[in-house]
C-alpha cells in the first residue's frame, strides 16, 4: 500500500471546461483525477466537437498500465488488432490492454466516452 496521499476533489458538470485534445475533431473534459492523484491516474470525457467531421482516427496504440472506456451516450465503432471491428453503445465499456493497436472508425454525433487511464499522461504511438 502506498504512503502517497491523494487530494480530495470534486468536478461539477456546471463548471465543465471542454478543450481540444489529441484529435482536433474531439473535445476533452478533464475530470481532475490526474492532478488529485499526482498523475498516477487520469479520467476525462471525450465528445464530438465537429459532428460533420470524419472521426476515423487512424491506427494507433496507447502505452498505458490501464485504459478503459465507458460509453456515456451515443454509439461508436472501433477496430482492435486481433479482435476486428467492435460496436459499442450507451452503457457499454471496454478495456484496452497496453499497446493494443486500435482505430476509432465511427462515432455518432452525440457520442460521449469516459476514459480512465493509468498513468494520467501516456504515450500514443501512430501505427
Amino acid at each position: 500500500m502506498s504512503d502517497q496521499k491523494d487530494d480530495f476533489m470534486v468536478n461539477h458538470a456546471e463548471d465543465a471546461s471542454w478543450t481540444p485534445g489529441l484529435r482536433s475533431d474531439f473535445e476533452y473534459r478533464d475530470l481532475g483525477i490526474k492532478d488529485a492523484t499526482g498523475g498516477r491516474f487520469g479520467a476525462h470525457i471525450i465528445r464530438i466537437a465537429e459532428p460533420e467531421a470524419d472521426h476515423h482516427t487512424g491506427k494507433h496504440a496507447h502505452m498505458t498500465d490501464f485504459q478503459m472506456i465507458y460509453v456515456l451516450q451515443g454509439e461508436a465503432r472501433f477496430w482492435f488488432d486481433g479482435k476486428g471491428e467492435v460496436s459499442v453503445k450507451q452503457g457499454d465499456c471496454f478495456y484496452q490492454p497496453d499497446g493494443i493497436m486500435h482505430d476509432a472508425l465511427w462515432m455518432s454525433a452525440d457520442c460521449e466516452l469516459l476514459e480512465i487511464t493509468a498513468p494520467g499522461e501516456f504515450e500514443t504511438r501512430e501505427g
